[in-house]
């Protein structure tokens, strides 16, 4: 166990964007980036984004019911697109608005890896004995200055999923949320399943549910509960599942495991939570 507990989340699709804005710094900004490398920005694509910016979908996640409260040591942005916007430092930013705190930075460049990676890092932090509570979010917006195939052909929509993780509950103060187990990567899911982390052993039995991100194309594994995130985004799927379902969730499996593959790479990547759950056999032996 990594000493991270799932203690609240929130989740947020498809909000309400900004007017467009004409603005010639932004404009400007793109044409610096995009120049060097032979390209201009499309303005026209710009404008018809929908123009929600980091900075609006943190605002969203600090104000929903069990983010707001927190009052984290440790606070990680992951993204996989970039912000439409980049004049705003959103870690910092959403650092501010929980109590201005925590160390905080954000992980991009890695596709939906992003996510993954900074469970490793809060991971790290926990063991180290240097947080109490962890802020985890994620964040996607789709306006670009160029044309990018993933995000116009599924269509994708802005998202963004926070996880609010610690010690858990006091003890008498509540069920406690899933704990996280472990993170693997370019493993496949049957092999982690019968042997990845949060695995019971030989004497042991649970019920598993598996969230397979939208971008996984096998076919899911007939012995478990599946759950498959809807299509529309690139690195929030299964975390946004993960923020709307984890009450009833913990309630229900002993192991859950959130798994995608970015359509980018191949790779998969792999979450693992277990709630402390283990659920008698039924009366043909269970599964």
């Amino acid at each position: 166990m990594t000493g991270l507990v799932v203690q609240a989340a929130a989740a947020v699709r498809a909000p309400k964007g900004r007017e467009p804005a004409d603005d010639p710094a932004v404009l400007g900004y793109f044409q610096d980036l995009l120049r060097p490398f032979g390209a201009e920005p499309d303005k026209e694509l710009l404008q018809r984004g929908a123009q929600v910016h980091h900075q609006d979908l943190a605002d969203l996640l600090a104000e929903a019911d069990g983010v707001r409260e927190s009052r984290p040591q440790l606070l990680v942005v992951a993204h996989a697109l970039p912000d439409v916007v980049p004049f705003t430092a959103v870690a910092p930013y959403l650092t501010s608005r929980l109590g201005g705190e925590a160390t905080c930075f954000a992980i991009g460049q890695q596709g939906l890896a992003a996510p993954f990676t900074a469970l490793r890092i809060a991971s790290a932090y926990r063991r180290a004995g240097r947080v109490r509570e962890v802020v985890l979010a994620i964040l996607e917006q789709t306006t670009l200055p160029t044309s990018f195939p993933l995000v116009e052909d599924v269509p994708l929509a802005d998202s963004a999923a926070a996880l609010v993780l610690g010690a858990g509950p006091a003890d008498g103060a509540g069920p406690a949320g899933p704990a996280l187990a472990g993170v693997a990567a370019g493993v496949p899911l049957d092999t982690l399943l019968t042997a990845g982390p949060g695995h019971p052993g030989p004497s042991g039995t649970t019920d598993t549910l598996v969230v397979l991100g939208s971008w996984v194309t096998q076919d899911p594994p007939k012995d478990v509960a599946v759950h498959r995130a809807a299509p529309g985004s690139y690195c929030t799927g299964v975390w946004l599942e993960l923020a709307e379902n984890w009450v009833d969730w913990r309630e229900r499996y002993g192991r859950i495991v959130l798994s995608d593959t970015d359509p980018r790479t191949g790779r998969s990547h792999h979450a693992v939570f277990t709630t402390g759950l283990a659920p008698e056999p039924a009366a043909d032996g269970g599964r």
